[in-house]
């Protein structure tokens, strides 16, 4: 039994039969797929098979986690391409395809991609016919559609270590959620690397030039010592997709945490194997209990790392933040999303201080630890003065980088979910109205609202 677990590439605007040997146009896009909460396409430097170093690049966490998990549950032959961070050429990944026999070939996909992917399934079907497909990721909330149109064997809605494993033992069709328990999470094997993937993985959002280029080159480590998130913002995927099921906001969201011990290994086997500079904790809420946060910090204390990790502001007291510090925590990305309260109260559901944030924020400052300050623009309802404020907003903190991401809507959101309610009960500020703006690609949307922005200041100045 062979088994592939995979995530294509995704050039647009690039023919499938590209070969990497061009010519390209000057300006190209890349998509970002699995492992990336909002799967959207980006200018980028490089060119089928003609890697640039150093561009964000995320890991795709289910899909490792399922490909070790599968090949110890199934005695399977598993083998794992992330052809997105190899940044590889249609045909080098259908070459690749090709040359094994796969009996199962899984597919990450969401609907910032699927327009995309879904005739990529059509051809992956042509060229290995024998290969049963099986489709995973958010886009599965349309499991009917896609089973009933497409040549695909089974979807696998949430994440799908479980799901993936009986679907190699003879399953197909729709699988719904069948996720690990906090016990058999910290039993299962470490997600897959492997020399020729560990060094593709970037975040970069670190501060590398604030440190010796010794200490943060690649590789770096992305780890998660957490699934899963207790808020409920309008338009977060996994929490309300992958790792729980609420599309409307109103059900409870579980947290799981990986055990200090387990974190241990993984870490000391990854700088052991691989020689890893860093570690990224790409958790949902990295920070989410004290308790959880130091016994982290304890254990990256004595593996002598720098690390950094995704956080919230207000979640762990501000000893636990210099704990961090004090382990080799140089650097954290806080979500604050938008700079006026009501859209954080009534619109995001996010259930944050923004004031206290700030306060945070020069805290963080205070003791050495630098801030990445995520921020999204056109949610429904928003007004252009209201995303001016975020604008002033950042500008009143020591942020050392932030970021501005159009509000992307993925299926299976609240955000989704208004679209056909036209309203929510958690989200009192949230409306859809003509002149909301919906996608699935952040990064195009925020393209199109800058102009606007830029026009609104200048009619206001």
């Amino acid at each position: 039994m062979r088994v592939l677990f995979c995530n294509p590439p995704w050039w647009p605007g690039i023919p499938f039969s590209d070969r990497g040997d061009g010519p390209y146009e000057m300006v190209v896009r890349a998509g970002i797929r699995a492992g990336s909460r909002w799967p959207y396409t980006v200018v980028t430097e490089s060119r089928p098979d003609q890697p640039v170093w150093r561009e964000y690049m995320p890991y795709p966490f289910f899909m490792g986690y399922a490909t070790t998990y599968v090949a110890r549950e199934t005695g399977a032959e598993v083998d794992f391409r992330d052809s997105i961070a190899l940044r590889e050429s249609y045909q080098a990944f259908f070459d690749y395809m090709t040359r094994t026999h796969y009996d199962y070939i899984f597919f990450e996909s969401a609907s910032s991609s699927w327009d995309h992917d879904a005739k990529m399934v059509r051809l992956m079907h042509q060229l290995s016919p024998r290969s049963k497909l099986v489709i995973t990721g958010p886009i599965t909330v349309k499991h009917k559609e896609i089973l009933e149109r497409f040549p695909v064997h089974a979807c696998i809605r949430g994440e799908y270590e479980k799901g993936a494993t009986r679907v190699v033992q003879g399953e197909s069709g729709f699988i719904d959620y069948d996720m690990l328990s906090t016990d058999e999470m910290n039993a299962s094997p470490f997600p897959y690397f492997d020399k020729l993937h560990i060094g593709r993985y970037w975040d970069h959002a670190h501060p590398f030039r604030d440190r010796p280029q010794t200490t943060l080159e690649q590789p770096q480590a992305p780890i998660w010592a957490s699934r899963g998130c207790p808020y409920k913002c309008i338009f977060c995927v996994w929490p309300a997709v992958m790792t729980g099921n609420d599309p409307d906001g109103t059900s409870k969201r579980s947290v799981r945490f990986y055990s200090p011990e387990y974190i241990d290994g993984f870490v000391r086997h990854l700088r052991d194997t691989y020689n890893i500079s860093c570690v990224y904790f790409d958790d949902d809420t990295f920070n989410l209990a004290d308790r959880h946060v130091l016994g982290i910090s304890e254990v990256m204390k004595g593996i002598d790392l720098p690390w950094s990790a995704m956080c919230r502001a207000d979640t762990i007291k501000r000893d636990t933040w210099v704990a961090m510090k004090e382990s080799g925590c140089y650097h954290v990305k806080i979500g604050f999303e938008s700079g006026n309260q009501q859209v954080i109260d009534t619109i995001v559901n996010k259930r944050l201080n923004l004031e206290e944030a700030r306060n945070v924020v020069f805290f963080l400052k205070e003791i050495g630890i630098t801030v990445h300050g995520t921020f999204t623009y056109g949610l429904p309802g928003e007004t252009p003065a209201q995303m001016l404020e975020t604008k002033q907003y950042i500008a009143s903190m020591p942020l050392h980088t932030y970021q501005e991401s159009g509000t992307a809507e993925m299926e299976g959101t609240p955000l989704h979910t208004l679209k056909e309610r036209k309203s929510l009960d958690r989200y009192k500020g949230a409306h859809v109205d003509d002149g909301y703006t919906i996608t699935g690609d952040g990064k195009v949307k925020m393209e199109q609202l800058q102009r606007q922005l830029e026009n609104f200041a200048r009619a206001v100045a």
